[in-house]
């Protein structure tokens, strides 16, 4: 029997814009049911990466796919995937709900199943009270748990996060690191990118770090915090720092 293609495969992901490269030759291989943790500085390519990943953005070369299907067949892709980019693509004039109703009819979701499943989410994310108000009322925070819940909704097998706690008090980051797990361990796999390190520190179960488009070192987190030659109790911070400062070679180039 054919061996089950993992969740992301990417060869050589290349994306320029006129001269310059914003993505240079990334190398993915992430297993299905995990989390990803896609660390880097502003300006390393992190958005354009995931912006190839989940078809919005044609890479220049390179090739990616998703649970097998190449990410150049926009809608062989589309419904395996939910993608929460950082500013989350809400409407300011639909109420919380209407933006989730609307969501799910584009996802062809059947109304009853749809209303079953945005009242569990509504309710585990502490949106219910608020759903009939309008989202321009909403806080950075509402309206990131939002943007959250529609990407949840049609129960992708690959899920992309981009800064998926920014915004929110730590109730509701814990409520969001918490959702996450639970579905990675039910077979969903994530690909998180956040500045926010414990988080990824606490999720992940192998982290890359991109720098000026390449990814300079890869692996579990608790094996790269070991490789660093550092004090005993280093941390992902210090293996961020060491990989994406201008300076020699670390222990922990990527090889």
């Amino acid at each position: 029997m054919p061996s089950t293609p993992p969740a992301i495969d990417a060869d050589g992901l290349t994306k320029r814009f006129g001269s310059t490269t914003a993505v240079d030759g990334v190398d993915l291989t992430i297993e299905r049911g995990t989390v990803y943790g896609f660390l880097g500085p502003n300006g390393a390519g992190k958005t354009t990466t995931m912006r190839m990943l989940t078809t919005l953005t044609r890479p220049t070369s390179g090739t990616a796919r998703i649970v097998g299907t190449p990410v150049t067949d926009r809608d062989g892709v589309r419904d395996s995937i939910g993608y929460l980019p950082e500013e989350p693509p809400v409407f300011d004039e639909l109420t919380g709900l209407e933006q989730l109703e609307y969501a799910a009819r584009l996802r062809d979701i059947p109304p009853e199943e749809a209303g079953r499943r945005i009242d569990g989410w509504l309710e585990r994310f502490d949106l219910a009270g608020d759903a009939g108000k309008r989202i321009d009322d909403y806080s950075k925070g509402m309206r990131q748990k939002v943007g959250l819940v529609q990407a949840l909704l049609h129960e992708p097998e690959v899920v992309f996060l981009d800064e998926p706690t920014s915004g929110l008090d730590p109730r509701a980051a814990r409520t969001v690191i918490d959702a996450i797990a639970k579905m990675a361990t039910e077979g969903q796999t994530i690909f998180l990118s956040t500045h926010i390190l414990p988080v990824v520190e606490e999720l992940a179960d192998t982290v890359g770090v991109l720098a000026d488009g390449h990814i300079v070192t890869e692996g579990a987190p608790a094996a790269l915090t070991a490789r660093l030659e550092q004090e005993a109790d280093s941390s992902l911070e210090d293996v961020f720092l060491a990989v994406t400062t201008d300076q020699e070679p670390t222990p922990l180039e990527h090889r």
